[in-house]
Formats: structure tokens, sequence, C-alpha cells
């Protein structure tokens, strides 16, 4: 499984909690604990501007920018709906 994230986004702590879950989704999702100890987590960076989406090569801030207001507009979907 490949993780990638924007540069220095994960400190050690981090980076061992990511490497920790995503394995036990893994085994979990097969339903065979033995996954495991064969589950390989490469944590990737990307660097400064290395974020393909939407056509334009983002830098860090502009990918922040881009996923807070995702999630502005997924909430305000979520508060339309209840």
């Amino acid at each position: 499984m490949q993780v990638l994230t924007n540069g220095g986004a994960l400190n050690r702590d981090k980076q061992v909690a990511v490497v920790r879950q995503f394995t036990d989704l893994v085994a979990a999702a097969a339903g065979d604990p033995s996954l495991e100890g064969r589950t390989w987590v490469l944590l990737t960076e990307a660097i400064e501007g290395g974020w393909g989406l939407a056509g334009h090569a983002n830098t860090n801030a502009e990918l922040v920018d881009a996923a807070r207001a995702q999630i502005a507009e997924l909430q305000r979907a979520k508060g339309s709906c209840g």
C-alpha cells in the first residue's frame, strides 16, 4: 500500500500510527490477520508543487486550500440534508 502526503505532513509518531492503521485495515478487510506480517506500507512525500489535482501542479498551500474548500462544501451539503 502506498500513502502519499505532502512533504513534512507526518512526524515520526504519525508515520508509525499511519503504518499501523493501514496494516490493520488491510488485514481486517481481507479477514486474514496473517496479512499483518506481509503488508508493506510505503510512505511517500510529494515535493512542493508535486501534487497534480484537476490538471494543475499544486503547492502544499494550494492543496490544503482545496481540501478545506471541499470539506466545507461537504459539510454544507450534509447540513442541508438534515
